[in-house]
């Protein structure tokens, strides 16, 4: 059913290929067909899913024995929250795209082709499997940027292609390195966990933990690894912005807790600082920058960065109380994970309204607007939903997240956490500002703007809705991480 899952949707796409001349309609409805079955199997799996520590619908077969790689895929707590984040993410999307009139066809298979990739690398449990699904999901990415971006899109496309890609360099280098380092060769994630084979392997180890620090920290992005997210997220249509920053940037700091922190446990525990530094940094930086921008949608890029930031330092100060203090590091572990899963559904649900805003203005500088509140209530409300969920008030998501990273993370480094807190502060007067220049003040137009139209608030609406019930009801989320973040901190207590 695993496999059911991964590879409908690109089933789906050769599909829409094969039949000559469908008319548009029928592919938008298509695409949607297709991303709503593939939620429903989610879901079907979710309420399958046995529970525990250990993984769930595997699949394990023969695929280039020749280097002990196979076709391994399961799921367990830190991955099935993820997949079900990534489909229903894919989802809204494509009712979101249900208005897209420009070349529908490859616009829907691409995404189609992105959402199987993206499934893919979350349940993928060898590392060449991992790296495949990796790269791939750069390619659909700089095709969505370059084919259906603003007016900069190609430079920004391969802005985001040349980094991102020195990023998978890097981490094959180390994927290499681990299969060499292991005995018998292997690049079977389940089996390099077992053997940890540069355990106390010094300098040596050092290098593949550098290597694939490297490879995740551009992907997420942390600073200063960044500096290819704020045009690939202007550029990119908005569907295309809702998928980077929703899923795509999560493959970087799932591949912290699934990758870095079991296979190489002792290592990741002696560079735990660094990664506490590169956090705060980041969530600092992420938050000043974010309160200078006057782009709206830059302004929710930079935002992307101070969130990662509380993801790293959260993993990070993990790995510094990984001897003690079992309650606080599970704490720090769940919170990351929750965090994952909060950042995507606001901040996929705030590019989709960054989309409404360039169709209703056709700019996303927010000195251009004001007063929209009056004319679009229905969008107003939605963006402050968005704006409020994204600070991090008690009754969403974020609230959860971040509450569980700052409780685990203040015993281990208390400095790291204080300075911390301070993203909140900016992010809130960041978000409010650039909701009183939108929606509040008097009217910068002549021409009133039309409300949130029934496809555009049923593609967005939900997302805060999860949001809302992952704020107030957060149990049926944790119940699900917990016993995954358990095994991750014992097999780095090894």
């Amino acid at each position: 059913m695993l496999s059911v899952v991964v590879f409908l949707p690109l089933v789906a796409a050769v599909v829409l290929f094969a039949v000559p001349r469908v008319p548009d309609r029928f592919v938008r409805w298509w695409w949607l067909a297709v991303a709503a079955a593939d939620f429903a199997l989610v879901i079907a799996l979710w309420v399958g899913y046995p529970g525990g520590d250990g993984y769930a619908y595997e699949v394990n077969l023969r695929w280039i024995p020749s280097v002990s790689s196979g076709y391994h895929l399961g799921v367990d707590g830190l991955s099935l929250p993820l997949v079900a984040l990534t489909a229903g993410l894919f989802l809204a999307c494509a009712v979101y795209s249900l208005r897209q009139d420009k070349r529908v066809r490859s616009f829907a298979a691409l995404f189609l082709f992105l959402e199987t990739v993206s499934l893919g690398l979350f349940v993928a449990l060898d590392l060449i499997l991992f790296f495949v699904f990796f790269d791939l999901s750069i390619v659909g990415m700089y095709f969505v940027i370059a084919g259906w971006g603003h007016r900069d899109a190609a430079r920004a496309a391969v802005k985001f292609f040349l980094y991102t890609f020195v990023g998978s360099l890097a981490l094959l280098v180390g994927f290499i390195a681990l299969y060499l380092a292991a005995s018998p060769h292997t690049f079977d994630i389940v089996e390099l966990t077992r053997q940890m084979p540069l355990a106390g392997g010094g300098w040596v180890a050092g290098l593949v933990l550098l290597a694939l620090g490297v490879g995740f920290a551009i992907k997420t992005p942390t600073v200063p690894f960044h500096t290819w997210l704020p045009p690939a997220h202007t550029e990119a249509p908005a569907a295309g912005s809702a998928i980077l920053a929703g899923v795509l940037l999560k493959m970087g700091t799932y591949g912290f807790v699934r990758i870095m922190m079991p296979i190489l446990p002792d290592t990741w525990r002696r560079y735990a600082a660094v990664f506490v530094v590169i956090g705060v940094i980041s969530v600092l930086y992420g938050a000043f920058v974010a309160l200078a921008q006057r782009d709206f949608k830059r302004m929710i890029a930079y935002t992307s960065v101070n969130h990662m930031g509380y993801i790293i330092l959260a993993v990070g100060a993990a790995g510094l109380v990984a001897d003690s203090a079992a309650e606080a590091r599970q704490l720090a572990v769940t919170g990351a994970v929750t965090q994952m899963v909060s950042h995507g559904l606001i901040t996929g649900a705030l590019f989709l309204l960054a989309g409404v805003l360039y169709d209703r203005g056709g700019t996303y500088d927010m000195s251009r607007y004001g007063g929209m509140a009056a004319s679009a209530p229905r969008f107003a409300g939605l963006a402050a939903v968005a704006a409020f969920a994204s600070l991090g008030l008690p009754g969403f998501s974020g609230f959860i997240a971040e509450f569980q990273i700052f409780t685990g993370s203040l015993g281990a480094t208390p400095v790291a956490t204080v300075l911390a807190f301070l993203g909140i502060l900016v992010t809130a007067a960041l978000f409010l500002r650039a909701f009183q220049r939108i929606f509040l003040g008097p009217a910068r137009s002549a021409e009133p703007a039309a409300d949130l139209t029934v496809t555009e608030g049923v593609s967005i609406a939900p997302l805060l809705v999860l949001a809302v019930v992952i704020g107030v009801f957060p149990r049926f989320l944790l119940d699900l991480i917990e016993p995954a973040s358990r095994a991750v901190l014992d097999l780095m207590a090894r």
